[in-house]
């Protein structure tokens, strides 16, 4: 049976809970930063460290008459902290919170990602080193070229995510960034050592100049790299589809005991996964575009991006991680049918080698087009009348006394084109 998506962390990240206890988060450290600076008396701050905390339906309850999610939040920690509460907020904005949260929410999925990143290279290794002298067809057009490995396929697929894993660690480094500037940015009821302690304290780095919000060409990044991702996640997963249709049969979807196909036809073992896959990509790509749309705001800010990215950012991530786990599972477990690559290799009839053929003839001393011309006439003849290329070759009379039937059987032989592949892998750090 195929397992179910067993990855809560990510879920977690962008619940009420997790969201509150950074914004409380904050604005304690707002507070303990202002305490240094002599505006929070040091009874007031024992205070607030001690009582401060949140109840989510009291903050609902607030939110239904107030209209206002971090005003909802504020009235009822200083239900719990009382009096002190009164430092609690000083000189922030509503954005200052969760903007600067919003980025811990990032960096806490973007480390989730990484790491579904290298389990989807890690399960590609291992096929490649596997494979990595499984002898296939190399296809351009769908149409069947010159032989590859397998291995040299799956190496190719851990090196792509050798870049998607860069790409979201850049992504990661791009959006922790935090800010506590104020109303529009200035800093005038805000002191920056404040922005400078509360985000070191978080691990963010500081925006050198904000609005009210951090700028969303931020976030538009991340989700570009969220999406260019799940792009090289479909175009694994269409590979893997490819190959598992009848007429090819290369490899296949792992397919359980129990497991249906369909409800109509009792033989049917489709990829759904790949498939599944796919069909995500789509979404990723959405919410791509809708971060790019959030990036233009009136002036210091509105708020037309809240409610997209409240949306594009928990199901981006989650998505991309359900892919990301699903992709691992497919690479991890796929049944490799050396006997069908084999068998597909030898479908055309040595057609496979023809530029083979062609490089020994002009080695021969033969002009480049004439050989091509005697090569393509007899594969021609071969792709119609299903003969062999090396029977005909051997037959034809334009290059007869040029080529012998050694020189035939080396150019029809699969290691002329495998003796790369050791330089291949050290390259990609296989």
């Amino acid at each position: 049976m195929i397992p179910r998506y067993s990855r809560p962390a990510m879920s977690r990240i962008w619940t009420d809970e997790n969201k509150f206890s950074i914004w409380l988060q904050v604005e304690v450290l707002a507070c303990e930063a202002l305490n240094r600076l002599g505006q929070i008396p040091d009874a007031d701050l024992a205070c607030i460290r001690k009582r401060a905390r949140f109840d989510i339906k009291r903050i609902e309850e607030i939110e239904r008459e107030v209209n206002h999610d971090v005003i909802a939040f504020l009235t009822c920690v200083a239900e719990f902290v009382g009096p002190s509460a009164r430092f609690i907020h000083k000189g922030l904005t509503s954005s200052d919170v969760i903007d600067t949260a919003l980025a811990v929410q990032l960096v806490q999925a973007a480390d989730i990602l990484i790491d579904g990143v290298k389990a989807v290279r890690k399960a590609a290794a291992a096929q490649a080193r596997r494979h990595k002298f499984t002898p296939m067809i190399g296809r351009s057009h769908g149409i069947h070229a010159e032989p590859i490995t397998f291995g040299l396929k799956m190496a190719l697929m851990y090196d792509e995510f050798g870049r998607a894993l860069q790409r979201l660690q850049r992504a990661r480094e791009t959006v922790r960034v935090g800010q506590l500037s104020g109303a529009v940015g200035t800093h005038a009821h805000l002191d920056p050592r404040v922005e400078a302690y509360v985000c070191r304290k978080l691990g963010l780095a500081v925006a050198p100049i904000s609005t009210q919000i951090l700028q969303r060409d931020l976030h538009a990044e991340y989700l570009n790299a969220l999406a260019l991702v799940a792009c090289s996640i479909e175009r694994w997963a269409t590979e893997f589809r490819h190959l598992q249709r009848t007429e090819v049969r290369e490899v296949e979807e792992f397919f359980s005991k129990d497991q249906k196909g369909s409800s109509a036809m009792p033989h049917k073992r489709n990829p759904i996964l790949g498939e599944r896959l796919c069909g995500l990509a789509r979404l990723l790509r959405g919410y791509a575009l809708a971060g790019m749309e959030n990036v233009p705001l009136w002036h210091e800010r509105d708020i037309s991006h809240s409610s997209a990215e409240r949306v594009a950012l928990p199901d981006a991530t989650i998505a991309l991680d359900y892919m990301l786990d699903k992709l691992a599972f497919v690479t991890r477990t796929l049944t490799v049918l050396p006997d069908n690559m084999r068998k597909n290799l030898e479908l055309t009839r040595g057609l496979i080698h023809s530029q083979q053929v062609l490089l020994l003839l002009t080695d021969k001393g033969v002009a480049r087009e004439t050989a091509y011309r005697v090569v393509q006439r007899n594969a021609m003849r071969a792709w119609e009348t299903g003969e062999h290329l090396k029977e005909l070759l051997a037959q034809e009379p334009d290059i007869a006394g040029l080529v012998t039937a050694g020189d035939l059987d080396r150019v029809f032989d699969l290691k002329t084109h495998f003796r790369d592949v050791n330089r291949t892998f050290k390259a990609v750090g296989l």
